[in-house]
C-alpha cells in the first residue's frame, strides 16, 4: 500500500515473537549440524569450507540476509508476480530434469560451481503464493468445476515434475496444500476420500501375498472397505436411513448366500464374493440416480468405481512406478521386512542412538551412535536422532514444544489476516511446516516411511534452509502490511 508520494505505508510490525523462534531455530539448528558433523579423531578449523557445519554458517548468514530482504519488499510484489513465479518455477522443474546429474538416485539438482541447488525446495513458496492469487481473485467459488481444476492443476503440475525427478518426498509435501482448500471450504468428504486412497493402499500392499481366490487378502479386505465406506457417505451426503439399510442389506444377502451354498459343497471364492457384493451396491446406486436424478448419487458412484479402480492399480504403481529403494522402505515402514543392512539400516540405528540418550542425554558432542557414525544421515534427515541422544527426551521434548509453539503462532497469524491472500498464503506456510515435522519425526522414529524430508531449519542443506526462510519471511511481510479493520 502507498501513500501519494509513493512511499510504501506499513500498517503494523514485524511479529517479533515468530522471528526469534527463527532465530532460536538457527542457532539450535546450527549446534546440531556441528555436533552431528564433528570429527573427534580429524578435528579441523571451523573456517574450513569443506566442513558442513561451517557452510552451514554459510548458509544460515545468507538466510538471514534473504530475511531482511523480503522484509524490505512491498506486498504487493508479491501477489502481482504470484503466477510469473509459478511459471518459472515450472520451467526450473523442466530444465533442472534435463540437465541435472542423478545424485543418490535423484536429478533434482542444479549444479553451479560449488553450489548445489534444488529447484524443488523453492516450489513450495512459489506454490503457496499461487495459490493465494487464485483464492484472492474476484468472485473466486471454490465449488465451480473450474476453479476446482484450476487449484489441483497448481498442485499437480509441479508434482508430476518433482516425481519425475525421483524426489518423492518433495513432492508429497505439495500435497500439505490440501488443507488449505479445507480451510477455505472445500468438503470433509474430499478429504476423507484421500484418507480412503491412503488405507487401500496400504492393505492392498502389506497382505498382497496372501491370495483368497481371484484377490489377495489385502484386495478382499479393501473391497469390504469400500463398501463400508460408500455406506458412510451415503449416510452423511444422501441422509435417506432406508438407502444405508438396503446397501447394508444386500451386500449382507451376498455374503449369507455365499456361506449358506459353502454347507452344499459349492467351492466358495470369497474374493469373488465381496467383488459380487460391491457391484451390487454399485448397481443399486445407479438405479437411484435413474429414479430421482439427483447429482449426489453420482458422486457416490464415482467414489464406489474410483475405489476399486485404484485398489486395482496399486499393485502396478508399487511394482512399476515406484524406485526399487521406496519400495523397500515402504515395506520396512510397514512390517513386511526386516532389512537392518539396507533400508532399515537407517531406522533401527536412529531408533538406538533416540534410546541411548536416555531422559537427559550424553552431553554434547558425547554421543556415541552419532559420533561414531553409525546413523546415515544423521546431519540431514535424520538429525532429529543426533538431538535426542545429545540432548535426551528433555532435550527432545523442548525442540517439539518450540516447533508446536511455532505451529500454533502461524495459524494465529494467518487467522488475524484481512486479505484472503494472507490468509491463505499464510495456511500454506503452517501446512507445509507441519507436513515436514510430522513426516521428519514419524520417520526418525520408525513410524513413517523413509522418504527424504529434512526438519526444518534443523537438517543441514542450503536449499531447504532458504526455502524455509523464504516460506516465512514472505508470510511475516504480508502480515506486517496488512489492513487494519
Amino acid at each position: 500500500m502507498y501513500l501519494n508520494n509513493g512511499e510504501i505505508l506499513d500498517r503494523g510490525h514485524v511479529d517479533r515473537l515468530t522471528v526469534w523462534m527463527y532465530v532460536i531455530f538457527l542457532i539450535l539448528g546450527w549446534l546440531s549440524v556441528y555436533a552431528a558433523s564433528y570429527d573427534i579423531e580429524n578435528a579441523v578449523s571451523l573456517f574450513d569450507l569443506s566442513e558442513r557445519a561451517t557452510m552451514q554458517l554459510v548458509w544460515i548468514g545468507t538466510s538471514l540476509i534473504l530475511a531482511f530482504a523480503l522484509l524490505k519488499i512491498d506486498t504487493g510484489f508479491y501477489e502481482t508476480y504470484a503466477f510469473v513465479f509459478y511459471l518459472v518455477g515450472l520451467v526450473l522443474l523442466i530444465v533442472t530434469f534435463i540437465v541435472a546429474p542423478e545424485i543418490h538416485g535423484s536429478r533434482s539438482w542444479l549444479v553451479l560451481g560449488p553450489v548445489r541447488l534444488q529447484p524443488a525446495e523453492f516450489m513450495k513458496f512459489i506454490i503457496a503464493l499461487a495459490l493465494a492469487k487464485v483464492f484472492s481473485l474476484y468472485d473466486f467459488r471454490l465449488m465451480e468445476w473450474k476453479n476446482l481444476l484450476l487449484i489441483f492443476s497448481i498442485l499437480l503440475l509441479p508434482f508430476l515434475f518433482v516425481v519425475l525427478q525421483s524426489e518423492t518426498g518433495t513432492a508429497l509435501v505439495y500435497l500439505s496444500f490440501l488443507l488449505v482448500f479445507f480451510r477455505e471450504g472445500l468438503p470433509g468428504g474430499v478429504l476423507f476420500v484421500f484418507v480412503a486412497a491412503i488405507v487401500y493402499f496400504v492393505l492392498g500392499i502389506k497382505f498382497s501375498d496372501t491370495q483368497i481366490g481371484l484377490f489377495s487378502l489385502g484386495e478382499f479386505i479393501t473391497l469390504i472397505l469400500i463398501i463400508l465406506f460408500t455406506t458412510v457417505l451415503v449416510r452423511n451426503y444422501v441422509k435417506r436411513k432406508e438407502v444405508v439399510y438396503t446397501i447394508l442389506g444386500i451386500s449382507a444377502s451376498v455374503f449369507l448366500i455365499a456361506y449358506f451354498l459353502s454347507f452344499f459343497g459349492v467351492k466358495i471364492d470369497w474374493g469373488l464374493v465381496a467383488l459380487i457384493a460391491l457391484g451390487t451396491v454399485i448397481l443399486y446406486l445407479s438405479y437411484l440416480f435413474f429414479l430421482y436424478r439427483k447429482r449426489v448419487y453420482v458422486y457416490m458412484l464415482a467414489f464406489a468405481i474410483g475405489s476399486f479402480v485404484f485398489l486395482e492399480s496399486t499393485e502396478y504403481v508399487f511394482n512399476d512406478v515406484l524406485q526399487p529403494h521406496q519400495r523397500i522402505r515402504i515395506e520396512v515402514a510397514l512390517g513386511m521386512k526386516q532389512d537392518f543392512r539396507g533400508a532399515g539400516y537407517h531406522v533401527g540405528q536412529s531408533k538406538i542412538a533416540i534410546g541411548s540418550g536416555g531422559f537427559l542425554g550424553k552431553g554434547f558432542l558425547k554421543g556415541t551412535q552419532t559420533k561414531l557414525k553409525y546413523v546415515p544421515e544423521q546431519d540431514t534427515d535424520f538429525i532429529f536422532c543426533t538431538i535426542a541422544e545429545e540432548a535426551g527426551f528433555v532435550g527432545a521434548s523442548i525442540v517439539l514444544i518450540l516447533y508446536l509453539c511455532f505451529i500454533l503462532r502461524l495459524i494465529y497469524l494467518a487467522e488475524r489476516q484481512t486479505s484472503t491472500f494472507g490468509r491463505v498464503y499464510g495456511y500454506g506456510v503452517v501446512s507445509v511446516f507441519l507436513f515436514h515435522l510430522i513426516i521428519n519425526i514419524g520417520m526418525v522414529i520408525g513410524i513413517m516411511p523413509v522418504i527424504g524430508i529434512p526438519l526444518p531449519f534443523f537438517s543441514y542443506g542450503g536449499s531447504s534452509l532458504w526455502g524455509f526462510t523464504l516460506l516465512l519471511f514472505i508470510f511475516l511481510r504480508l502480515d506486517k502490511s496488512r489492513r487494519n479493520k
